[in-house]
């Protein structure tokens, strides 16, 4: 038995001896290169067109979309944000509150024109423009002297301080300026003063509803431009106005042609309130439609020209707006809260170089920083 053990023994020892050597070769070592993504360079514009539509909720929009075969230029604009409209002093805002805000950044009290809570002066994104000896532009189916557009060239602690306001354009040197409100200008009760005729000393070309129709006018750039399209108020777009479409073509090439620098503009439907406050659905949908073919424009000019940045939004929503059962495309069934302005916030709609700025939630005074970061800061830092 222990000789059958030993060659066991033996047996096993010698297979192991024999077993094959298993050479690891290392392989050499995997080289991982890192790889950058890098970003394209973002693009300034050159052009800056503000467009406020005047109490012009996301239901006034819906509204006219909806009678307008289901589309709105508004669809174009690839950023969608939205903006907190409240004043400093109330959670619903009246439109100069508003307009302080985006024109100025600064949160004020409703009534406010481009003045702080302390009614101290505020610079807005137009006086920004005007120290970078670039054009600058408004036009307004409201009057020149109304809340949206006086935050833009006058400080005011009051909106309807209309002849203060108007004098202040004296000195704001707006390049083209086209709204009602004549009045206020020539027939003054605070003083005997003929604002167009110092404004007409002051190289401006003026001239008003009375005299011809601005169709027919070709601004001339070695001159700022005045036309005054009413005594007061103008009338609303189904009474017959029809010149806010030709103003606003002629204000692009007229600003575009007189600075190789770019230009600031804005355009204002200001009626699209009007027709909340009457509770007129009609009324609210009729200025969106005339708006929303203007936004068409300016959107054709700035896909043209590649430079120009488009920001479209509203002060605020009027009238508590709402589309109820029973409605159609093109025959809706509408009610209304309030006679008044709602706290509801507004969206915003951006286009064009600087547009992804736009997007999110902010402040209705983050408006005016985002257009100051890319039309004026990133153009001093060049």
């Amino acid at each position: 038995m222990k000789s059958y053990n030993i060659i066991a023994l033996i047996t096993i020892s010698l297979l192991f001896s024999c077993k094959p050597q298993i050479q690891i070769v290392e392989s050499p070592p995997k080289i991982i290169e890192k790889i950058v993504e890098v970003e394209p360079e973002k693009k300034n514009p050159k052009n800056l067109i503000l467009m406020i539509g005047d109490g012009m909720g996301l239901t006034q929009i819906s509204a006219g979309m909806y009678s307008n075969e289901n589309y709105t230029e508004l669809e174009r604009c690839p950023i969608v944000g939205l903006q907190k409209t409240h004043a400093s002093d109330n959670l619903v805002t009246d439109s100069a509150a508003s307009a302080t805000a985006f024109a100025c950044g600064a949160k004020s009290y409703n009534g406010a024109i481009g003045v702080d809570q302390d009614t101290m002066p505020v610079k807005s994104i137009l006086h920004y423009a005007e120290q970078q000896d670039l054009p600058t532009g408004l036009v307004v189916s409201s009057t020149i002297v109304h809340a949206t557009p006086a935050a833009f060239y006058s400080h005011n602690k009051y909106r309807k301080n209309y002849e203060e306001i108007a004098a202040d354009l004296i000195d704001a040197d707006v390049d083209f300026l086209v709204g009602g409100g004549k009045k206020f200008f020539d027939r003054r009760k605070m003083d005997d003063r003929n604002l167009l005729a110092e404004l007409s000393e002051k190289q401006y070309s003026v001239s008003h509803f009375a005299e011809k129709d601005i169709e027919a006018i070709n601004p001339s750039s070695d001159k700022n431009f005045l036309f005054l399209t009413a005594d007061q108020d103008p009338i609303p777009v189904s009474g017959g106005r029809d010149y806010l479409l030709p103003a606003s073509q002629k204000a692009i090439n007229y600003l575009d042609s007189k600075s190789n620098d770019g230009f600031f503009l804005m355009i204002e439907g200001s009626q699209i309130d009007w027709g909340g406050h009457a509770n007129l659905a009609s009324y609210v949908v009729s200025e969106f439609l005339e708006y929303n073919e203007i936004i068409g424009h300016v959107l054709d000019f700035a896909e043209k020209d590649g430079n120009t940045l488009v920001v479209i939004t509203a002060d605020h929503e009027t009238g508590g707006l709402a589309i109820n059962p029973g409605s159609s495309m093109d025959s809706l069934t509408t009610q209304f809260t309030t006679d008044k302005h709602t706290a509801t916030m507004v969206p915003v709609f951006a286009y064009g170089p600087g547009a992804e700025e736009f997007s999110g939630i902010y402040e209705n005074t983050e408006i005016f920083e985002k257009m100051k970061k890319v039309f004026i800061d990133a153009r001093v830092q060049d």
